[in-house]
């Protein structure tokens, strides 16, 4: 997720707290936190009790957020990912509204709900579902339209981990490589004696906390380090996401538990950076976004040194991100030619350790495992996500031959405040267009 600005601890407790508040009272609905309706960042200029800002402790907190997640670069620097010059890949349209009254069970509910309700109950800001690459289903609502570009959280790390298994089966990359072999500057930290493999499945031995909720966490300090704004008198740690993932140490024996930490994706980022050449927004756009026919740009925020934010800092077009699912679909493959490798794609569906995953306790997510930096359910029709805060998700089911691509401002950062709605909804879409002639 997109870190908030840097503040002394003080202001890193006021902003956790403001974030905790909004969610801890009965949130707004998606109607009356709809970014239009409340009047965000409009008028020239917007009145100064409707201006948003990336110094302003709770840009993120909803229902701020619910603005915030259209207009990242607006509010940080970014670095761009070219869709070229060519003409955008054009999508067949054969919109199936009956799919509104498809209905499920949520998990842990007795009472059955439509798929037009479950989109406000997840603050959908867009979604769009695709069969046989045809697009069935398309809508926009709060922040999001068409044209417009949307944060697609730890959606990024699927991202990343897509571009590691590419350079895996190119042969550029060895999995089984230390990483300190890649990178000299991790030696003796809590990476430098991992796996490629293991960072890819996320099963490092790291002391390192992500949890949001605890104002101590690790991950503010990361969030210091990563700040583009100025720090504040007497800091002394570290100015990049690099010089953070220096200090990270070890915990634990690597490759037993998969633990689910952003500094991972960084970490492979670097590892992309040095064995490509490239860093992480060059290679996603020469071997993905402009071969894929993208019909938006899309960008990366970034440090205070330029460096692509791997882990979570990714922003594109819903119709762009389900052209990216589309993609893994039929193999890598478009019009007949290969563009990224098919083992790649075959190595994320296989999926990681299930018992390394089991280990993490996830409830709602029985069977899965990771693999590649996507989640990977191994239902019956070996459907696969990518995942990300506050509702962000690409779903891809080879059975049924469905992607669903959707971007959310849920008032939850968690995954597990939609799931219960979310993983049977996708399924009974799925469901309903295999039986669709």
């Amino acid at each position: 997720m997109p870190f908030p600005p840097l503040r002394p601890v003080v202001g890193l407790v006021l902003s956790l707290l403001v974030t905790v508040t909004a969610v801890a009272a009965p949130p707004l609905t998606a109607a009356q936190s709809d970014p239009v309706a409340l009047g965000w960042m409009q008028g020239a200029p917007p009145p100064e009790d409707k201006r948003i800002r990336y110094t302003d402790e709770d840009y993120f907190a909803f229902p701020k957020l619910r603005w915030t997640v259209c207009h990242f670069r607006q509010l940080m620097p970014t670095v761009g990912v070219s869709r070229g010059e060519g003409a955008a890949r054009p999508m067949t349209r054969r919109l199936d509204s009956a799919l509104d009254a498809v209905t499920f069970t949520p998990l842990g509910a007795t009472a059955p709900m439509r798929w037009a309700d479950a989109l406000d109950a997840t603050y959908t800001d867009g979604i769009v579902v695709l069969h046989d690459g045809v697009v069935v289903y398309e809508r926009y609502s709060g922040c999001l339209d068409a044209e417009g570009q949307h944060g697609a959280m730890s959606v990024t790390k699927s991202m990343t981990g897509l571009l590691g298994e590419i350079l895996v089966a190119d042969g550029t990359l060895d999995e089984n490589a230390r990483v300190d072999a890649i990178v000299p500057e991790l030696h003796g930290s809590g990476f430098g004696d991992a796996t490629v493999k293991q960072i890819l499945e996320m099963t490092t031995g790291l002391r390192y906390s992500e949890d949001y909720a605890d104002p101590d966490a690790d991950v503010w300090q990361y969030a210091a380090a990563g700040s583009t704004l100025p720090h504040p008198p007497g800091y002394r740690g570290p100015t990049s996401y690099y010089d953070y993932l220096r200090t990270v140490r070890p915990q634990g024996a690597h490759g037993e538990t998969f633990g689910y930490r952003t500094v991972n994706t960084d970490v492979l980022g670097w590892i992309i950076a040095r064995r490509s050449g490239q860093s992480v927004a060059q290679l996603l756009e020469s071997r993905v976004w402009r071969p894929l026919g993208a019909s938006q740009d899309a960008y990366f925020t970034v440090d205070s040194s330029g460096t692509p934010y791997a882990g979570g800092g990714f922003n594109a077009g819903l119709l762009d991100l389900a052209r990216v699912g589309q993609l893994l679909l039929d193999d890598g493959r478009i019009d007949g030619r290969q563009v990224i490798p098919a083992a790649a794609i075959a190595r994320i569906r296989a999926g990681g350790d299930k018992a390394a995953f089991a280990r993490a306790g996830y409830a709602q997510l029985p069977g899965w495992s990771y693999r590649g930096m996507w989640w990977i359910t191994h239902n019956p029709h070996g459907a696969y996500m990518a995942r990300g805060v506050h509702g962000q998700a690409l779903y891809v089911d080879p059975t049924a031959r469905v992607v669903i691509a959707r971007f959310a401002s849920h008032p939850t950062a968690s995954n597990s405040a939609n799931d219960p709605i979310t993983l049977p909804a996708f399924d009974a879409i799925a469901r309903a267009l295999m039986v669709t002639p």
